[in-house]
């Protein structure tokens, strides 16, 4: 069932593509979950810092919010899980790479804590990376979607940064490789 319902998804989501390939493959996902992809959080445009030069990412732990920093002195504000209890950090990293629909292979620490774990999973709409995902510099750390909505503004994840799909979409197109991020709690 699971193979069938990829392979329609697919068919449609290449047919969809050709005509608007952001709104069409949040579209898709939309009917696949069955409901909007931003499950009440959404995104905004805020004012911020004017230390924080235009494009850096900002995330804020606490606030559970991320901000993405534009060049008139606002940022887009996205809602965000964070890392639970023991799995906070902060500091400042750079988006090393990007990923749209991700392979996911848990590193050895997560499988330590959790064999039950898949040693790898291809990417995909049942991927715990969701639909794209920025990995920060060297570290385990990744931005990335999620395929388990419900978990933004909440802290569960082992560290990394959880954005709906829409969300981490929108951001995966407006962020470049080189980009910084600053975590603060």
């Amino acid at each position: 069932m699971r193979r069938t319902l990829a392979a329609l998804g697919a068919a449609a989501f290449g047919l969809m593509l050709a005509a608007n390939p952001a709104s069409a493959e949040l579209d898709l996902l939309s009917r696949i979950f069955g409901r909007p992809l931003a499950a009440g959080w959404g995104h905004e445009t805020v004012q911020i810092d004017p230390h924080y030069k235009p494009g850096t990412i900002v995330i804020s732990t606490s606030q559970r919010r991320l901000y993405y920093v534009q060049s008139d002195g606002t940022a887009i504000s996205y809602g965000v899980g964070v890392g639970r209890r023991g799995f906070e950090w902060s500091g400042t990293k750079v988006v090393s790479q990007k990923r749209s629909w991700p392979d996911w292979t848990p590193p050895s620490e997560m499988l330590r804590r959790r064999p039950d774990l898949p040693r790898h999973m291809a990417g995909g709409i049942n991927n715990p990376l969701g639909a794209r995902a920025l990995y920060l510099g060297s570290s385990l750390y990744r931005i990335h979607g999620s395929n388990e909505p419900e978990t933004i503004g909440q802290a569960v994840s082992s560290g990394c940064i959880r954005m709906t799909n829409d969300d981490v979409i929108d951001l995966y197109n407006r962020v470049r490789v080189g980009t910084r991020v600053v975590v603060m709690r």
